[in-house]
């Protein structure tokens, strides 16, 4: 019999510039992240600053659904 994959479970993070069009410095679009969290230590969306090539400084990546 198989063994369950477990609380690890990969997501994807964007940016949170996304919406924002006076902060941009280079192309529009949209930039993702993606990282693995386990579902039984943090239930709640994950955040995390990272570079954003776009916006071309470091911000707020978000987990997306």
């Amino acid at each position: 019999m198989a063994k369950s994959k477990g609380a690890r479970v990969i997501v994807t993070l964007e940016c949170e510039c996304r919406n924002e069009e006076k902060k941009m410095k280079r192309k529009n679009g949209i930039f993702r992240y993606t990282s693995s969290k386990n579902k039984r230590n943090t239930p709640n969306r994950l955040e995390m600053k990272k570079f954003c090539p776009y916006c071309n400084c470091h911000s707020i990546f978000k987990e997306v659904k």
